[in-house]
């Protein structure tokens, strides 16, 4: 059985908020007519927000999954409790704050351009927003993984458009789709999302390249070997070597016995290897790498 929320008889610009206890009695405002969330919009105009946010998103779920240590590398694998998932949405909030050299504070998120801000994701169709950010301005973030896809709205989350309710148990309650759709701004259009390279194999191909035996040094040859062409992340290496010592020293040793193969692996740490790619026009970037043949062509169809 598919539970679906209520939509609401929502409130309109120009009344009074209902409800509204924690805060100060106020108008429903459009967004254009809310001179804090235009001065949000205006800082964000700086930043390549999309790019920016595929950053942080790809940094929170590799965080999540630590396949560094557990070897998984795939967010809707079995193995990934659904609490797992959820929890990507908090790690978020610091990797934004990262990448957009933002501040920590309280009781929101941060403070962008003299304005409180809360920072909100799901990877469902909802955000739960808490009892603090009720008619606050919040970014919310929905990330598609099976679509590998992710966009943001900034909107204030006005406890009108909030369904009504109890919320759970720490108040915290879902904001309206016709909110959504009405009086919230995009901050960016959907933004594809980095497939982790691991997903590309078949099930007997993950199999071996993630196996116990034989060592790293082959095992990492058997991944560049399947997924020729295609840049593999630094994360990926490491996922490759989990609970073993010195994954990147173990890649950096594959070069010879990928080379008794035909392959040669380069890696965007070196000069060199930069090079190599360029004159193929492949982009490699620090700590990634990709395994190529002198007669493969000129450009990846895996960038």
């Amino acid at each position: 059985m598919i539970f679906r929320m209520p939509r609401l008889v929502l409130q309109q610009p120009g009344e009074l908020c209902a409800n509204a206890e924690s805060v100060p009695e106020h108008l429903l405002l459009r967004p254009e007519d809310d001179s804090e969330l235009q001065s949000v919009l205006d800082w964000f105009r700086d930043y390549p927000v999309g790019p920016l946010y595929t950053e942080a998103i790809r940094n929170a779920i590799d965080y999540v999954l630590d396949g560094g240590r557990t070897g998984r590398f795939d967010l809707l694998a079995q193995d990934v409790h659904p609490g797992e998932r959820a929890s990507v949405g908090a790690k978020l909030e610091y990797e934004v704050l990262r990448v957009f050299e933002l501040p920590k504070t309280r009781p929101l998120d941060t403070i962008i351009s003299g304005a409180p801000v809360d920072i909100k994701a799901t990877v469902g169709d909802n955000w739960t927003i808490p009892t603090e950010a009720h008619c606050q301005l919040c970014i919310c973030t929905q990330i598609q993984l099976a679509k590998n896809r992710h966009r943001s709205w900034l909107v204030r989350t006005h406890r009108s458009w909030l369904y009504r309710g109890k919320g759970n148990n720490d108040g915290k309650r879902g904001l309206a789709v016709d909110a959504r759709e009405k009086w919230s701004v995009p901050l960016y259009d959907w933004q594809n999302l980095p497939v982790n390279p691991l997903r590309y194999l078949t099930d007997e191909q993950a199999s071996l390249v993630l196996a116990k035996k034989p060592g790293q040094v082959k095992r990492l040859v058997m991944m560049f070997r399947f997924l020729e062409g295609m840049i593999i992340p630094r994360n990926v290496i490491l996922t490759v070597g989990a609970g073993n010592d010195d994954p990147m020293r173990r890649a950096r040793q594959a070069r010879d016995a990928a080379a008794k193969e035909g392959l040669t692996l380069l890696c965007g740490d070196w000069v060199e290897s930069r090079d190599q790619a360029a004159a193929r026009n492949i982009t490699l970037g620090p700590g990634e790498w990709i395994a190529v043949r002198e007669d493969s062509p000129s450009s990846s169809d895996f960038q």
